[in-house]
């Protein structure tokens, strides 16, 4: 490669510049997660951003897009749109193939005098196995720079087998008895497990959902505030049209008892949010159930992986599930 065409774009217009390139690239590179996605981004920034936006892109000599570092700048720190909270995954965007000249070229950009100044850079939630791990850490090190990688958190997941019986046969007997008698009592109940379809008012089905996640914890509805009701409201809907919301409800006797708020991605289904209401049908257990019916519903439709993203919840390793690590890369330049 020759040579790499850079531009900083600070107006958050570039967003609808790039919608038609966003996807495709990310679709080419080894990050595709939803929360790199064009419409994540934007969202996000739309909501919950703060600060400068300095969105970098990366251009080839025959003018393809071939990287996209979504930056922001806060009070002369950068960081990755989205970091830290409500995003699971992040990274810089990377046509495979293109990862070092891309680190190369990012560099040199953040090291120009005529990039805004900055402190420290936070490369945040980055999944184990990303390549910014390495090759970016190395070449920051190799410019004598301070880097750091830390453990930020965990995300446990679940490889689904083919079978409901073949997955409670995962489970520790304890677990599988359990799991087995919460369905046997549920079913002496009226109860319906149903999912919002494409045609339903989104907004109404996430503004129930709301209500039930307010209920199940104290820090739930603390962390539930305007600001993020709005961010779930705008983020359901835009999801919803690209058919990638996973929403679905327990009623039991007529009432919403339990919501869970996931995402369908490529093969795999993303746990976002959970809610359910402890008061009136705690007896019921419809945590337990709410987990059940949706693994049922991924494994009846071919779903790779169930994926419970960030957290060490105990819940999440009583459905068995396994810890795969989310990191992040920091870099100093003071």
């Amino acid at each position: 490669m020759i040579g790499m065409k850079t531009i900083l774009y600070t107006d958050p217009r570039a967003f609808e510049i790039l919608e038609p390139e966003w996807n495709p690239l990310l679709e080419r590179s080894a990050s595709d997660t939803i929360f790199l996605t064009w419409e994540w981004q934007t969202t996000w920034w739309q909501h919950l951003g703060e600060g400068e936006l300095c969105l970098i892109i990366f251009r080839d000599d025959a003018d393809a897009l071939v990287g996209i570092a979504p930056l922001f700048r806060k009070e002369n720190a950068l960081a990755l749109v989205g970091c830290v909270e409500v995003s699971d995954y992040l990274d810089l965007i990377i046509a495979r193939g293109h990862e070092d000249a891309v680190y190369r070229a990012l560099l040199d950009v953040l090291l120009s005098a005529e990039f805004p100044r900055w402190t420290r850079l936070t490369l945040c939630n980055l999944p184990e196995h990303s390549s910014t791990l390495a090759q970016f850490y190395e070449q920051a090190v190799a410019r004598k720079l301070r880097v750091q990688v830390r453990a930020e958190d965990v995300a446990p997941f679940l490889e689904l087998p083919a079978t409901w019986d073949a997955y409670l046969e995962t489970l520790d007997k304890k677990q599988r008895h359990e799991m087995r008698r919460k369905l046997r009592r549920i079913a002496q109940v009226e109860h319906r497990w149903r999912t919002v379809n494409a045609h339903e008012n989104v907004a109404a089905a996430v503004e129930n959902f709301i209500a039930l996640h307010k209920k199940s914890r104290p820090d739930k509805n603390l962390f539930m505030d305007a600001r993020m009701q709005n961010f779930f409201l705008a983020m359901a809907e835009r999801l919803q049209a690209r058919g990638w919301l996973n929403l679905a409800f327990l009623e039991i006797e007529g009432k919403p008892a339990a919501a869970i708020f996931n995402f369908f991605y490529r093969e795999d289904v993303l746990v976002y949010n959970s809610g359910y209401d402890p008061e009136n049908f705690g007896a019921w257990s419809p945590g337990v159930v709410l987990f059940a019916f949706s693994l049922q519903d991924a494994i009846a439709a071919r779903r790779r992986r169930y994926d419970f993203l960030q957290g060490n919840e105990e819940y999440k390793y009583r459905l068995g599930a396994h810890d795969a690590r989310v990191l992040t890369l920091e870099i100093q330049n003071a």
